[in-house]
């Protein structure tokens, strides 16, 4: 199987590769003076930087990747997308934080400098966000319900398992609503809550 590698430079060329599934070759990225080159397996292109229109950044944990974030990219090409993750075997990935952190960083520099009408936008589409912090405060309130009704009941154990299990809920949810909210941002000035820790 063939790895992904890091982030690594040469000149003023950046690149980047991650396996975006177990299967398959990995998705290789590289940044040119001028435009961003793709390539998966025989699969190739690129995109001058003028031409992207639109920049998305934001944080998409999956099972078994519960520490990952995604540039959604579009041009005039596929919409391309890159991870902060790679899977290197059934039950193992890597997370590439620090490179990633470069690359994407470096990218939305260039695409800046390159003069274009590109929208920067961070997290989930508002839509989408709004209708799930909707659900999100609903189950929270359901949750305390029933651990209210559990106390009344006298029946201690089980509040305690929910008890617990909400805080659980409240901490992985928070953190995705808090690092997903709806926004812009300069190409000069990414927000850390869309970016790893480098």
């Amino acid at each position: 199987m063939e790895e992904p590698r890091d982030a690594a430079t040469s000149g003023d060329a950046f690149t980047y590769a991650y396996k975006s599934s177990l299967m398959g070759a990995p998705f290789e990225f590289r940044l040119t003076l001028d435009a961003l080159e793709w390539r998966r397996g025989e699969t190739k292109g690129h995109t001058a930087y003028r031409r992207i229109h639109r920049v998305r950044l934001g944080f998409r944990p999956m099972t078994m990747q519960n520490h990952r974030f995604l540039a959604e990219i579009w041009g005039d090409g596929p919409k391309l997308m890159i991870a902060s993750t790679s899977w290197k075997s059934l039950i193992e990935h890597q997370r590439l934080d620090a490179p990633y952190r470069a690359f994407v960083t470096e990218l939305c520099r260039r695409i800046g400098a390159a003069g274009g009408q590109t929208m920067f936008q961070t997290g989930s589409p508002a839509i989408i966000y709004w209708l799930g912090v909707v659900i999100f405060v609903g189950a929270s309130f359901a949750l305390a319900g029933l651990i209210v009704r559990a106390l009344q009941a006298e029946a201690w154990s089980g509040a305690a398992f929910i008890a617990a299990f909400m805080a659980f809920f409240l901490w992985q949810a928070g953190t995705f609503f808090r690092r997903n909210r709806p926004g812009t941002f300069r190409p000069d000035a990414i927000p850390e809550l869309v970016l790893p820790s480098g």
